[in-house]
């Protein structure tokens, strides 16, 4: 079987190509006529049989988003024009959510908003994507459409900008992320050459680009399997500020733990990085903040073998702060076995103060607070093994 009949095979039993709403959707939108087809992530990931946390469709269609909205409310399909002056409606059916974009090319760009033309060319609508991979369509009944040949990039794991490089990433220089982080998701960390040279070239240009955005896609990155070299390549090509500590922590990390996650490499970074710096860069949420921040804490616990009180304080986060602590420590992986073995034992129960027994006792304003903190240290420190009587002593 060719390589052309094994993608068709794995297209025409997708489970979501399969799925009552999606061809509810592709009728609706003339798909039998195949006015709509399905393109990008989707498709290309069905090709790779890889398996995808996202189920939401990405559709282009010939249709204009002024006829998509008015079949979609037509058929009691809920429409919002979310971003219908680039072509773009997305349509909700059940819990099938489809971002639904009229073909177009661009007419002008200044690197950050492009204005858009929209028509019925398929390859023109092909030729402004961003790369060769991301360029591959499948018609309602699982037919590939691969206007740009760009099957034989994505089997082969090659990250290629559509036509010149340098022309694609003054159309969004936002593509200077994606083709790293592509290369880092679907490449094995292999870099095109072309590219690689654009996106180098491209560096002094990239301070226009919100932080919002640059965020989105670090942040995507950092969740990533394996991108410790990704990391070294932008760095080399003056696309981020990283240090060299920060890029041997990254690799350490991954040759230790089968499945790095976003939050350990973010409180390595955090270590390695001054974290309000990092926030300003990629406007990281408070959440990015607390967690990535609460992860370095107890990985610092763990370090100073402060185990109990990991236990007590974090008790979520006690697997990606041993991660990190290893890291960060340079432990054994017997080093680490023996924590996890002492962590796993640790049983937290509730502490048998509060307020009102200080209170009781005689205590009254901040001297509540300052004694209870001093007494839950003394409990943690026991191992939790002062009882209420004992700590009441202690008072």
């Amino acid at each position: 079987m060719s390589s052309l009949e094994q993608s068709q095979a794995l297209l025409q039993r997708a489970e979501w190509l399969k799925r009552p709403e999606a061809q509810r959707l592709f009728a609706l939108l003339d798909g039998g006529q195949e006015r709509t087809l399905a393109v990008g992530g989707i498709v290309r990931d069905t090709l790779l049989d890889m398996a995808r946390s996202d189920t939401d469709l990405d559709l282009a269609t010939e249709l204009t988003p002024d006829a998509v909205m008015a079949r979609a409310q037509k058929a009691g399909v809920a429409a919002y024009p979310t971003g219908i002056s680039h072509g773009t409606v997305t349509l909700k059916l059940d819990t099938l959510v489809a971002e639904v974009t009229t073909l177009r090319e661009d007419v002008a760009t200044d690197g950050r908003h492009a204005v858009v033309q929209f028509g019925t060319d398929w390859r023109r609508d092909a030729e402004r994507r961003d790369f060769t991979l991301n360029a591959l369509y499948a018609t309602m009944d699982g037919r590939l459409f691969d206007p740009l040949g760009g099957l034989a990039d994505c089997l082969a794991g090659q990250v290629r900008f559509i036509g010149d490089p340098a022309t694609r990433i003054r159309e969004d220089r936002l593509r200077v992320f994606r083709f790293f982080r592509f290369s880092a998701s679907h490449g094995g960390e292999r870099f095109d050459a072309e590219g690689l040279a654009a996106c180098a070239a491209a560096a002094g240009a990239l301070d226009r680009l919100a932080a919002e955005r640059v965020g989105g896609e670090m942040r995507r990155m950092l969740d990533l399997p394996r991108i410790g070299n990704t990391l070294r390549q932008m760095r080399e090509a003056g696309i981020v500020d990283l240090g060299e500590p920060a890029l041997d922590l990254i690799h350490r990390h991954e040759r230790r733990v089968t499945r790095p996650r976003f939050v350990e490499r973010l409180a390595l970074l955090f270590f390695a990085h001054d974290p309000e710096a990092l926030r300003a860069q990629w406007r990281l949420s408070r959440d990015d903040m607390r967690v990535g921040g609460a992860v370095l804490e107890v990985s610092r616990m763990l370090m100073d073998f402060r185990l109990h009180e990991a236990a007590f304080r974090h008790p979520g986060m006690l697997s990606s702060g041993l991660d990190v602590a290893a890291t960060l420590a340079d432990w054994s992986e017997a080093g680490r076995g023996a924590v996890r073995e002492q962590l796993e034992q640790i049983e937290v129960p509730r502490f048998p103060l509060s307020g009102d027994d200080l209170l009781a006792a005689g205590l009254s304003g901040p001297a509540v607070g300052s004694a209870l903190g001093r007494l839950e240290k003394l409990w943690i420190e026991s191992g939790f093994a002062l009882d209420r009587e004992t700590l009441l002593e202690r008072l």
